[in-house]
């Protein structure tokens, strides 16, 4: 069995950290959410391409796309999508999907203003140092007209769940990865990062002050997840 080094990054998201962090579990990534979400990942893969409505020809950006599975998802639009990472290790883990691939930091984007139709991240908005110059960075290379869908971690809304959930998070979660996850330790940061993440209201608050319009969310799984959409003014 192949051994990787055991990296887990603090919640001030030192980027060098999450990186080192993420290249740890590249290699075991896909499978490991897929056990951790009991499926669910899937179906919020699906919700997120029908919430983004991706048409042909146009030009989606996928940020923190990890090893691009929810970029080849995107893709079946017949829309142009574009995977990138500043995980080297997660992009690298996804070389055989056939998709276009690109490194890239969320806080200082290699791309030319007013570039994308649409822009998403999906569990990787959480892990950045700086959220709201990230939001910016993603307004700045959308087009006038153009949209953002965020699918992140979130609160859950009803109240026995919830603290089933907040259980699970914090016990069993690191356990089950334990079990799957070629870097385990990464799955503690996980837990500690979603608990430490503003909630639905919070959230949507912090995507207008960054410049988008008419923000909006929409709680999946009982909001373990949310959907938070917007808009870029013009077009």
């Amino acid at each position: 069995m192949v051994k990787t080094q055991s990296v887990r990054a603090s919640l001030d998201k030192q980027p060098h950290e999450v990186a080192s962090m993420f290249d740890g579990v590249a290699r075991r990534y896909d499978l490991t959410n897929t056990v951790i979400s009991a499926g669910q990942d899937r179906y919020w893969r699906w919700t997120t391409r029908k919430a983004i409505d991706p048409r042909p020809g146009e030009q989606v950006l996928d940020l923190a796309a990890g090893t691009g599975v929810s970029t080849v998802e995107l893709g079946r639009s017949g829309a142009w999508c574009v995977a990138a990472d500043f995980s080297q290790g997660m992009l690298a883990a996804g070389r055989f999907r056939k998709v276009p691939m690109v490194a890239g930091d969320a806080m200082a984007l290699p791309f030319a203003d007013n570039s994308f139709d649409a822009v998403t991240i999906s569990f990787g908005l959480r892990n950045v140092a700086d959220t709201d110059l990230a939001l910016r960075e993603m307004l700045r290379v959308t087009k006038p007209g153009g949209r953002l869908v965020i699918c992140e971690f979130s609160t859950p809304v009803i109240p026995g769940f919830k603290t089933l959930y907040m259980e699970y998070l914090m016990k069993a979660l690191p356990k089950v990865a334990r079990a799957v996850s070629s870097n385990p330790d990464a799955y503690v940061y996980l837990a500690e990062s979603i608990r430490a993440w503003p909630n639905q209201r919070q959230l949507g608050r912090r995507v207008s002050d960054a410049g988008w319009s008419g923000v909006k969310w929409r709680n999946l799984t009982g909001g373990v997840v949310a959907l938070h959409r917007g808009y870029k003014l013009g077009g």
